[in-house]
């Protein structure tokens, strides 16, 4: 019996793509595109998220 690997919990923030260039629309030099990386701030540049644990709340009086 073939065992199923679980779906990876991909970030809802970023859809797994953590890690982004950003042009700042200068030039090296050289003639290369200055870039600067920004990390997805909810999975902190990981692409996943951790499951949340459940918390317990209270209904009523």
């Amino acid at each position: 019996m073939p065992q199923h690997t679980l779906p990876r919990p991909i970030c809802g923030h970023c859809d797994g793509f953590p890690t982004v260039a950003i042009t700042t629309g200068t030039h090296t030099p050289a003639g290369e595109r200055r870039t600067i990386t920004a990390d997805c701030p909810a999975c902190h540049g990981t692409g996943r998220v951790h499951p949340a644990t459940r918390t317990h709340a209270r209904i009523g009086g």
